[in-house]
């Protein structure tokens, strides 16, 4: 029976990241879903609905528990105004935290890969418990209304009527565009902006940057806006990045790198890129390295003595 259910495991871990916004959380759900579902197998009507729709409401059940007393998980830049002093380090669940597409995009469905974008995924947590699930089975999942009035319970018309809350509320949210990866300008885009960090070329990382473009090192509230404040904070002698580089990783289906450091036997931090119209527009960089490692494992580098190794795309 075991094995009836475990090949639901990953298409579950990505409901249940969008539902909850952590990788860790998600796969708690998950489990707890199975663990269920085992554990009530022979109660199991397959004349009622399929295994799928079964577990997936096992799963909506839990994620809504979760929810009941959890704060909303969010990004920086959601959190306060800019600027100021970089204040302590809050705890994780403040924020919405990446995950491995590996343990999110199952390779056999075609699911749009944009909805586990961090953006994404943080306008999600502005939606009740209920209408997020609504939203993310009919818009990300392609279910019919009545496949998610049956899960929910409800009638179609709440469904229809839960959906158009939900998109009103998303349609607010700056979500960005997602990055089309096979386009050639914005790979050229990516590259030239890691080689510009590997180098600690201020001045070109700068140019690439978008005038409003903003930067946070989650988990700080602390976060800038606009191509000066970033700039001073990339020259200040006290950053450190000189002689760092990037290592691609694949992770929220964006242009994602560990930044690794001379001296470190671990990466210093988790970077996502976002890019829109021809330059940068944000930088967010995960400084909680212990938290993730056992999720996304190490990063298969050369030793940190050699410098940066010669590298890819992690979407090439």
């Amino acid at each position: 029976m075991i094995e009836a259910l475990e090949p639901f495991r990953v298409e579950l871990n990505g409901y249940c990241y969008r539902m909850l916004g952590s990788g860790f959380e998600a796969e708690d759900a998950v489990q707890e879903t199975l663990v269920r579902a085992w554990k009530a197998f022979d109660s199991y009507d397959s004349a009622r609905a399929s295994l799928r729709t079964w577990l997936y409401r096992i799963a909506t059940n839990i994620c809504i528990d979760m929810q009941r007393s959890a704060q909303r998980r969010a990004l920086a830049v959601d959190l306060g105004p800019y600027g100021g002093e970089l204040g302590a380090p809050l705890l994780e669940n403040v924020f919405v935290q990446p995950v491995p597409d590996a343990l999110v995009l199952p390779e056999d469905q075609a699911i749009r890969r944009e909805t586990v974008r961090l953006a994404f995924v943080a306008a999600l947590q502005h939606l009740p418990p209920r209408q997020r699930a609504v939203l993310i089975l009919r818009d990300v999942l392609a279910w019919q209304a009545s496949e998610v009035a049956a899960l929910l319970s409800v009638s179609v018309a709440s469904v229809t009527s839960a959906l158009q809350r939900a998109r009103a509320t998303l349609r607010v949210a700056d979500v960005g565009t997602p990055l089309d990866l096979s386009d050639p300008v914005q790979k050229s885009l990516l590259s030239r902006y890691c080689e510009a960090f590997d180098r600690h070329d201020v001045r070109t990382l700068v140019a690439l940057l978008h005038e409003d473009a903003t930067m946070s090192m989650p988990p700080f509230s602390w976060w800038l806006r606009g191509r000066e404040s970033i700039a001073l904070a990339l020259s200040d002698p006290g950053a450190a990045c000189a002689g760092a580089w990037l290592v691609p990783v694949r992770a929220n289906a964006s242009p994602a790198f560990w930044q690794m450091r001379p001296g470190l036997e671990k990466p210093f931090g988790l970077v996502f890129l976002d890019v829109r119209d021809g330059s940068v527009t944000g930088n967010t960089t995960y400084l909680n390295v212990d938290e993730l490692l056992p999720l996304f494992g190490s990063p298969p580098v050369t030793p940190m003595s050699s410098g940066p190794p010669s590298r890819t795309s992690a979407d090439d």
